[in-house]
């Protein structure tokens, strides 16, 4: 497969497992990787699948009730390495919450190839405008 493509895959699977509420698959991205965000940096699996369980509400269907959509995406490849760049929308909706936008801003990424696979070196998530996520961050005391 080509490597932007494997890329681009790697990326919709971070959004799909967030959204699946399967935070030790997220955390399985960052097995060699860091997860910095407003909560601070987290590396490794562990670590980042302990952050998604205490920040992140899930439902009763095992989900967070939430949709990540990431769009304008740049890859640049070089050799076993490669950066990306992209935009992230968080929606939500659960009954008594209309369907809405509760989050938006952009990721900055470093991948490393190993064995022939694409892993998270490093994903920054900067959120640059902030909805209603009452109903999806917990509060932090």
């Amino acid at each position: 497969m080509e490597d932007s493509r494997a890329l681009e895959n790697l990326i919709a699977s971070y959004a799909a497992l967030v959204d699946a509420g399967d935070f030790a698959g997220v955390g399985a991205l960052f097995t060699a990787g860091a997860f910095v965000g407003s909560g601070g940096v987290v590396r490794g699996a562990e670590e980042v699948e302990r952050m998604l369980r205490e920040s992140v509400i899930v439902y009763e269907d095992g989900t967070p009730r939430t949709k990540h959509v990431t769009t304008n995406v740049a890859l640049e490849v070089t050799g076993s390495t490669a950066w990306g760049r992209a935009y992230f929308t968080v929606l939500q909706a659960l009954p008594g919450f209309p369907l809405q936008t509760i989050a938006a801003g952009r990721y900055e990424d470093r991948f490393t190839c190993v064995d022939g696979r694409w892993r998270f070196t490093e994903r920054r998530a900067t959120v640059d405008l902030v909805g209603d996520v009452s109903h999806h961050l917990r509060r932090r005391n």
